[in-house]
């Protein structure tokens, strides 16, 4: 069969065409039929051209010098922002000039604990159930009013000025007012998560000279166990949320002991006159919940803080007295911190509540009372992946294990009702040494998987790193570190000039870039996808890099994986894998297969079950752990093996499990 050209065949077909019947096509001929169909191809076209949606530019190249890169900054600014407002440069005058403006308006709401009891379960064990009501709420006027209160009342109580006064509590109201207290008096707050372990507490109130500690009744418990090591702390504030026993006060009586309401009422009757800091000066120094042996002090900055803020009310629009934000990570969290001073700098209503009484069905909700969720009824929160991860996987393990015409109208109703929602989920990305400020999704970008264009308070710049593959030249976007600079970028480490250097770099104007350590690439809109985390790539044995957190991510959907820790010896050719098994889906696989055990320990020994654990899919065959261990215990905060964020501490299940995993490659 011969070959008959595209053009020749066209013609023949609109010869056809322009010799039928057609009237119209026997009017026009052929020429004005070629016209008809070019102009009903290419009108489309061109209209599609000249008024389509086009894609929305949301950063721009910057030039900002420093380490060769691909540098970015916020399209929708041409300088960095610094203030919400003029006059607002420190923590201590933006919450002044916030409560003079929305002096009226709902600001800190807590709810009232009508009745705490106790619960036994069927093994003996007994959880503590609380019965809350309504939330009752501080104006933005009465709010300032304590918080200057409870400055007078510091100094009254005898704190030294060139000391720095601790914060280890829970997140809850006195926790603001105390933090804006120490502002208004120029004092750095330290502060700790409620979580942290002895040896940590102690080394960071050490290491600071913490003179004045302010904690809740609960943390209180844990100070006389350790006040003969604290070499500094004379005072303490502690928070009545509960009762405190007599023998807890008596066991600190070398200490100056008061409640955080005699505080209050000892400034409020002893007024002493504001020490107002600037925007240079420390306002806090913010201890880390990372992977290392001991936490890192981060020194904050009031500009930092407010920076951050600033450059957070350009993207949320409309933030204000409309909304009611709830508040329930650790403030001790520079994300949770930087969130709050938003909602005050927007007059914002704040309501406190805490993980465990967020849902009608919370494990400290006394059954028939309502969750926080439910009274407060918030227009805004905030989460970190971990917390929000366990929630979409604990409700889909749940209704993947009961399957067939369950499983499918769950997912009908799912995506019904989440097209309905027409919620705004924002995406962000920043850490402590950043002061929570380096990317954010504006509020029309509907992306997922990425966390938005740099904030407008600093630049963002990728860096090549040859070792591991990722270059600025790479396409079809640059890839590289993430290295972010402005005026959200953080003193340093609080007295550890050492790890400051590595990772705090000067350029040749004397600038300071903070290098993240995580791997990022720029989309052609100037968003930032982070895709990598330098210190979680391995080189094995044949050269074949492995990204831990990669592979956990697949091993993690499993019903049976509750926590992994993926862990790759570079002298071998094969990576392992250290799991916590979800109990009621590994003991219900175990019924159904027949294995008789006698505890849940037992189960994890068991090889068929480790084998049911390991299924994994969609890896590289150098990426499957070839051998794996199950771990009976849960990896909580207070167990010291996962953050406050819930994020793997990897040194210290290293040190913990080094027997197990030195077994896997032997």
């Amino acid at each position: 069969m011969g070959e008959v050209s595209d053009d020749n065949s066209n013609m023949s077909f609109l010869k056809r065409i322009a010799t039928s019947d057609v009237p119209l096509l026997k009017e026009y001929g052929v020429n004005g039929v070629v016209i008809a169909l070019l102009l009903a191809v290419v009108t489309p076209v061109l209209l599609s051209m000249m008024f389509g949606k086009k894609t929305k530019q949301r950063a721009v190249r910057a030039d900002v010098g420093g380490e060769e890169g691909f540098a970015m900054r916020n399209s929708r600014f041409s300088s960095l922002v610094e203030v919400p407002w003029e006059g607002a440069t420190t923590m201590a005058a933006l919450f002044e000039m916030a409560s003079k403006k929305y002096s009226r308006r709902r600001c800190l709401g807590m709810r009232k604990l009508i009745k705490r009891e106790f619960v036994e379960s069927s093994d003996g064990r007994k959880f503590e159930k609380l019965h809350l009501g309504e939330y009752e709420w501080d104006t933005y006027a009465e709010a300032f009013n304590r918080a200057c209160n409870f400055a007078s009342g510091l100094i009254k109580m005898g704190h030294d000025l060139d000391s720095h006064a601790a914060i280890f509590s829970d997140t809850r109201a006195e926790w603001i007012i105390a933090a804006q207290g120490c502002f208004r008096q120029n004092l750095t707050v330290v502060t700790i998560y409620a979580s942290l372990g002895e040896d940590a507490l102690v080394h960071s109130l050490n290491e600071t000279q913490v003179s004045t500690l302010i904690c809740d009744s609960n943390q209180l418990k844990k100070i006389p166990a350790i006040s003969s090591k604290l070499q500094s702390l004379k005072h303490i504030i502690y928070i009545e949320d509960e009762p405190v026993e007599a023998e807890t006060l008596n066991q600190v009586k070398h200490l100056t002991t008061l409640s955080f309401t005699e505080v209050e009422e000892l400034g409020k009757t002893s007024h002493v006159d504001a020490r107002l800091p600037s925007s240079s000066d420390t306002a806090v120094i913010m201890y880390t919940s990372g992977s290392t042996d001991l936490p890192k002090g981060v020194m904050i900055t009031h500009g930092n803080i407010v920076a951050t803020t600033a450059a957070v009310m350009t993207i949320v629009p409309n933030l204000g007295m409309n909304d009611v934000y709830l508040a329930y990570l650790p403030l001790a969290h520079v994300f949770e911190l930087a969130a709050e001073t938003v909602m005050l700098a927007s007059g914002t209503a704040i309501g406190y509540g805490s993980a465990l009484t967020m849902t009608d069905t919370s494990n400290k909700i006394k059954k028939g009372t309502k969750g926080d969720v439910s009274v407060l009824n918030p227009t805004l929160m905030i989460s970190v992946p971990a917390i929000l991860d366990r929630i979409r996987d604990a409700v889909f393990k749940k209704v993947g294990e009961k399957g067939g015409l369950a499983k499918k109208l769950f997912d009908f109703a799912y995506k019904r009702n989440l097209a309905a929602i027409e919620g705004v989920v924002g995406q962000g990305y920043g850490l402590t040494e950043t002061c929570a400020g380096a990317a954010f999704t504006e509020w029309d970008d509907t992306s997922v998987g990425r966390v938005g264009p740099p904030l407008p308070c600093c630049y963002v710049k990728l860096v090549s790193w040859e070792e591991g593959g990722y270059r600025i030249s790479d396409s079809p976007m640059p890839r590289g570190e993430v290295v972010v600079v402005g005026h959200s970028i953080t003193k340093g480490y609080f007295n550890n000039e050492a790890k400051t250097n590595e990772v705090y770099k000067i350029d040749e104007r004397g600038i300071r870039w903070f290098y993240t350590g995580d791997i990022g690439q720029f989309h052609p809109d100037g968003c930032l996808e982070i895709i990598d985390r330098k210190k979680d790539i391995v080189k094995l044995q044949h050269g074949e890099y492995v990204s831990l957190g990669k592979v956990e991510s697949a091993l993690a959907t499993s019903n049976y994986v509750e926590n992994i820790m993926v862990y790759a010896d570079p002298f071998h050719n094969y990576c392992v894998a250290l799991v916590v098994p979800a109990h009621q889906a590994l003991e219900k696989w175990a019924q159904n297969s027949g294995i008789n055990y006698k505890g849940f320990e037992e189960l994890c020994q068991n090889d068929q079950a480790i084998k049911e654990a390991a299924k994994v899919g969609r890896l590289e065959k150098f990426e499957v752990p070839a051998k794996i261990v199950l771990l009976p215990e849960p990896w909580t905060p207070e167990s010291g093996l996962v953050t406050a964020a819930l994020k793997l501490k990897r040194e210290q299940i290293k040190t913990k499990f080094k027997d197990d995993l030195d077994k896997l490659y032997h």
